[in-house]
């Protein structure tokens, strides 16, 4: 255990925060599944844009590398586009 005053008030600050990023990017997961599961195109675009949207806003925040999004995001709209063919 840390032994400076700073010290403790850091452990106690990273872990609120691992609880929260954690709820987020447990929310993530469940958006990008969701279009997965979707086999209805017109349910899947809605589906897309909400959960683009959230992968954005995740990368921005840096709870997920930009790239990591960028590649998420890529493999979502192909499924969408395979759907509407």
């Amino acid at each position: 255990m840390p032994q400076h005053k700073s010290s403790i008030k850091r452990v106690r600050q990273d872990k609120k925060k691992r609880i929260h990023n954690r709820a987020l990017r447990s929310k993530m997961r469940t958006l990008y599944k969701k279009v997965f599961l979707t086999e209805d195109p017109e349910k899947a675009e809605a589906a897309l844009k909400e959960a683009v949207s959230y992968i954005d806003r995740m990368a921005v925040k840096g709870i997920l590398h930009k790239n990591n999004a960028a590649n998420k995001k890529s493999n979502i709209v192909r499924y969408v586009n395979a759907l509407s063919k």
